[in-house]
């Protein structure tokens, strides 16, 4: 097949609001679940330990600790079943893959959350020469 034809079928096939989220952050992942004739959302929240892939073929592994057992799960970021990504909140980490979160229990495991609304220290720095002007 030509590579054109391909690319324009997998345009169809793309998510039309892309989640954006990176690797570290703690998400909530709402997969579409389907028993019998029915279908219902399930949640699955924990930390994105990595992404691979580009275009439809891109997924994402989040990890969880569930009953002191460490579970993994691979989602598509384009698959028709997830219907929604929340990011729960922001990690800063400094490596594209964390595979080394597997080796850690506990508090270990967790990942420092990125500081928001922190004030620049250069903000307080201009009051002072006006204070030692004044005594003057």
């Amino acid at each position: 097949m030509n590579q054109a034809l391909l690319d324009k079928i997998e345009s169809l096939q793309f998510r039309k609001d892309p989640a954006n989220f990176s690797v570290g952050d703690s998400v909530r992942v709402h997969t579409k679940v389907v028993e019998g004739d029915k279908e219902r959302i399930q949640v699955f929240s924990g930390v994105v330990i990595g992404r691979r892939g580009h275009g439809l073929n891109e997924t994402f592994t989040v990890r969880r600790i569930s009953y002191g057992e460490g579970v993994e799960r691979v989602f598509p970021i384009h698959s028709p079943r997830v219907d929604k990504v929340e990011v729960e909140r922001k990690g800063a980490v400094r490596r594209a893959k964390l595979t080394y979160l597997r080796k850690r229990l506990g508090k270990g495991a967790t990942l420092v959350k990125e500081k928001e609304g922190r004030i620049a220290p250069r903000a307080s720095a201009p009051a002072e020469p006006a204070v030692a002007a004044a005594k003057a």
